[in-house]
């Protein structure tokens, strides 16, 4: 029996209740921090670019904020009764930005050939999991799964599965494509013009599919460099929603008293973003050796940088899965803050004093603080680092070419470790071009097996026995040092209606949102 698990009628439903009647129009002001690289965002998924991009790409599914699927271009779905085969339905009269109407070819091709490629979520999916992707007609498409694989149905939120206009880039360069510096998507809002360094100006997609959405007329991304400004900007007026992570931590307590002023940490479920610092070992020395990562680990005081350098706002992690995940373990070996103990391993590793580098995230002055405060730590244990600093597009360039020695990194848990996890530590997601796969080259083929076997485990039981098992293993090889569970903080005016809908909150929140 095919278990049906959306309905036709959802898909005109809010995934959130409304307690007054949206009003069309208004103009709603953003901050963005920093400025995304870019907008395609089949091509980049820094966080920044899927804020903005997600309003303008959509994929098959939305998701609510207990991670339950919700209708987007699909308007329902079946999963067959050996769960290897799923069906969507597509919405009808759905149309491109440029006027061309969209179909089962776009999401083959999307799926089937550009994400394949490019992404680095959904190609380890593809590329695993995925027996074929096949058109059935102009509006139903089949994928079919080599085994079953539960996590296929959260992988296609707006950011790891957006779908593409095959019109555009078949038979092309997608990373040279003319048509990555204007975005075409199908989402609610279209982008009219980017004056970089100032502002990202969206606008209403007056043909959007889904009857009377978006309910906004427009939506000004600021582009502010400083975390000051950015709350002054809040404070006086210039901008009515400041996202999670855009102004100083210390400021989120006093902006969230001004009045009408509302805060929530809710639209990031999908995401639960972990932070760490990734050490390069594919350039091998101290790098490449377990003590001298172990050491670091010992060295680094994590609860400062939570409770001083973040302001209290996240909780440490204790290995590759947040414990806001499923399938998370804490039986796994535990690093506290030990000075002595990190001097003893770093010595055992045969460390020389080799100069290192710490990559600094260039995502805002929390950023470089955390970055002076461990330079600290790893210096008062007797490693020879120092920090490099660049911009976005710079870090972005570097970190994908595996150009540094240590650097900053946050990364989507996703929803499921198969999805969000695997994809960091796994050898086969080795791919340079992009900053969010196995970044510090890490290889390990027990750890290759342990997640694949993981991914298509019958039960959820046998599923947290395997995943018990490497995390226990990656918290002994500590492949990437992990520093904090983020929680971000959007502050926001309370006559913004319907902002945090979905569990990817601000990123398709648009959507439904409408101003009082």
């Amino acid at each position: 029996m095919a278990l049906t698990t959306a309905l036709a009628a959802l898909s005109l439903t809010p995934l959130a209740a409304q307690a007054q009647t949206p009003k069309a129009g208004g103009t709603v002001h953003v901050v963005v921090q920093p400025e995304p690289p870019m907008l395609m965002q089949g091509l980049n998924q820094n966080g920044p670019t899927n804020m903005v991009a997600g309003n303008i790409y959509e994929s098959l599914l939305r998701y609510d904020e207990k991670l339950q699927p919700q209708p987007s271009l699909a308007k329902s779905w079946e999963i067959s009764a050996d769960s290897k085969v799923y069906t969507f339905k597509l919405q009808e009269g759905v149309k491109w930005h440029d006027g061309k109407p969209f179909s089962a070819d776009d999401v083959v091709f999307s799926l089937d050939k550009f994400l394949r490629e490019v992404h680095p979520r959904w190609r380890p999916i593809a590329n695993g999991q995925v027996d074929k992707i096949e058109k059935v007609d102009d509006l139903t498409v089949r994928i079919t799964l080599k085994q079953p694989f539960g996590p296929l149905i959260l992988s296609q939120e707006a950011a790891g599965a957006p779908m593409i206009p095959k019109h555009i880039y078949e038979g092309t360069d997608y990373r040279a494509n003319p048509a990555n510096n204007t975005p075409i998507g199908t989402g609610p809002f279209k982008l009219k013009e980017w004056k970089k360094g100032s502002y990202i100006h969206l606008v209403k997609n007056e043909d959007y599919w889904q009857k009377g959405k978006p309910n906004l007329a427009e939506i000004y991304w600021q582009i502010i460099p400083d975390a000051a400004a950015r709350a002054v900007a809040y404070e006086t007026g210039k901008v009515d929603v400041l996202t999670g992570g855009s102004v100083d931590v210390y400021d989120v307590a006093r902006l969230s008293k001004l009045p009408n002023t509302c805060v929530t940490t809710k639209g990031w479920e999908m995401f639960a973003p972990h932070a760490w610092v990734t050490p390069n070992t594919a350039k091998g020395g101290p790098l490449a050796n377990k003590q001298f990562r172990q050491g670091m680990m010992f060295a680094i005081d994590r609860e400062f940088g939570k409770d001083v350098v973040w302001g209290g706002l996240g909780k440490l992690p204790t290995g590759p899965i947040s414990s806001k995940t499923k399938f998370y373990s804490a039986d796994v070996p535990k690093y506290t803050y030990d000075v002595a103990k990190a001097k003893e391993l770093i010595k055992a590793s045969g460390y020389k004093g080799e100069p290192l580098k710490i990559l600094a995230l260039p995502y805002g002055e929390v950023w470089s603080r955390w970055a002076e405060s461990i330079k600290q730590n790893l210096t008062d244990a007797g490693v020879n680092v120092s920090i490099e600093t660049t911009d976005v597009p710079g870090w972005t360039q570097k970190a994908s070419n595996g150009d540094f020695d240590l650097t900053f990194n946050y990364l989507y848990q996703l929803g499921d470790p198969a999805t969000g996890v695997a994809r960091n530590y796994i050898s086969t997601n080795i791919v340079k071009g992009n900053p969010f796969g196995n970044q510090g080259a890490y290889v390990n083929p027990e750890v290759d097996k342990l997640f694949a076997d993981a991914a298509v485990a019958p039960t959820d039981a046998a599923r947290q026995e395997l995943y018990t098992k490497v995390q226990k293993l990656l918290a002994d090889e500590v492949p990437v040092l992990w520093q904090l569970e983020m929680d971000f903080p959007t502050i926001y005016r309370c006559n913004v209606k319907n902002l945090v809908t979905t569990a990817i909150g601000v990123n398709d929140g648009f959507k439904d949102a409408w101003k009082e």
